[in-house]
């Protein structure tokens, strides 16, 4: 108890150095955890957008770029389904129901999805948890709308105001379909996952907005006077289909059958096998933020030492003082110890703060600027691991100061040479 108490006014009488020292740590332990949170959530987010769903169907291609387009909305398709292709799969014995996905048209950089009122019973995200209305209901005329949570927010709309979908994925495009506005019917409920960032039409829409269009180009009245009626607009092709089958126990065979389906060539994945690949993918990443965040931790332990070894020579009048009056090495030693295990333990406790307190200020920021949906959460057992093993470096480092100053004699001390 002497020595804490020592140690604790040592490092008062010499508050400046040993404050920038404090922050140095701190900072570092700040931006480990805050990596390793926002790896951790976005690895929780990345697995809980989709749930529920037993196959993902769409042209042959590979599992992940197939799960990108269909899932994430990011990439586009090689190729779609025919309208023919997703009825037999629709009405296979095994299946329980079918969401047909149809994508290729955007509104002011946010992806427009064609799909059936079977996107908001069917379609499950996290723990199995299902879409809800934050406001208004599923589309139910032809030009209605459905927006996600952040479409929404970001774009300030409101139930019934009008928009105009655009041709194409781009963030900017020029070719509108200016002659067939949107109005907004309903609004999700935040997920968390891409659903948020999309907007939601029925097929009959996408058929409609592409009567008059051609080759990618707009021709008016090249799809006739005939006014237009949802029950006769029958889509030809879709981008995708999510499936739900009666039972698991079902799943390889009917994935056996589409990817040996013989009308057209077609690939079935498991979503939880191609998410585990996907995150395979980004795992080199993923390490490499996390050992840069490790180097920034030795860069401000090695601070600290470099702070204690360079304050040594200045302090052999004071250990030479506690020499006289009965200390030993030892305890000049673990006196060394001592006082880097406080810096140490004052810097993860400010750092583990400074980590809250931006997190706490900057959720919003992160989730509107950059689509991360993080919570402020208690830390891990993992991240409390993480500060553990700084604790024990921390330690370490104080063994390198504290032995050279056991090697001090009395003398050493009394006899300082310049």
């Amino acid at each position: 108890m002497l020595l804490f108490r020592i140690a604790a006014k040592s490092l008062l009488n010499r508050r400046t150095s040993v404050l920038l020292t404090i922050i140095s740590i701190a900072v570092s332990v700040a931006l480990l955890l805050g990596v390793e949170k926002i790896r951790d959530q976005a690895k929780q987010s990345f697995t809980n957008t989709i749930s529920g769903t037993d196959l993902i169907i769409g042209a042959r291609s590979g599992s992940v770029q197939l799960l990108l387009y269909s899932v994430f909305r990011i990439g586009d398709a090689s190729n779609n389904i025919t309208w023919q292709s997703y009825q037999d799969i629709a009405g296979h014995s095994r299946v329980a129901w079918t969401i047909p996905i149809s994508l290729g048209d955007s509104h002011r950089g946010y992806r427009v999805v064609g799909t059936n009122t079977d996107y908001f019973k069917h379609y499950k995200y996290g723990r199995k948890q299902p879409l809800v209305f934050s406001a208004g209901n599923e589309f139910n005329k032809l030009h209605d709308v459905v927006l996600g949570a952040e479409v929404a927010k970001q774009l300030n709309y409101r139930l019934g105001d009008e928009l105009v979908v655009a041709h194409g994925t781009g963030n900017a495009s020029f070719a509108k379909h200016e002659d067939q506005p949107f109005h907004v019917s309903g609004i999700l409920e935040p997920t968390g996952t891409p659903v948020d960032r999309a907007l939601y039409v029925s097929l009959e829409a996408i058929e409609a907005i592409h009567v008059d269009w051609k080759s990618g180009a707009y021709l008016p009245g090249s799809g006739g006077d005939k006014k237009l009626v949802a029950e006769e607009l029958q889509p030809e092709a879709i981008t995708a289909i999510l499936v739900g089958l009666k039972s698991k126990v079902s799943t390889f065979q009917l994935q056996r059958a589409v990817n040996n389906y013989r009308k057209e060539p077609l690939l079935a994945i498991l979503p939880g096998v191609a998410l585990q690949q996907l995150w395979s993918m980004l795992s080199v990443a993923e390490n490499a933020m996390l050992v840069i965040s490790a180097c920034v931790v030795l860069s401000g332990l090695f601070g600290m030492l470099t702070v204690l070894l360079s304050g040594l020579n200045e302090r052999r009048r004071e250990m030479a003082i506690l020499r006289s009056v009965g200390a030993r090495p030892a305890h000049i030693y673990c006196l060394l110890v001592m006082e880097t295990c406080l810096l140490t333990l004052l810097g993860i406790l400010l750092g583990t703060g400074l980590l809250f307190m931006v997190l706490a200020a900057g959720l919003n920021l992160l989730e509107t600027e950059f689509g991360l949906y993080l919570q402020l959460t208690w830390l891990s057992l993992h991240e409390l691991g993480l500060l553990g093993a700084i604790f024990v470096a921390g330690l370490c480092t104080g063994l390198i100061p504290g032995y050279r100053a056991y090697r001090y004699s009395l003398a050493d001390g009394m006899t300082i040479r310049i």
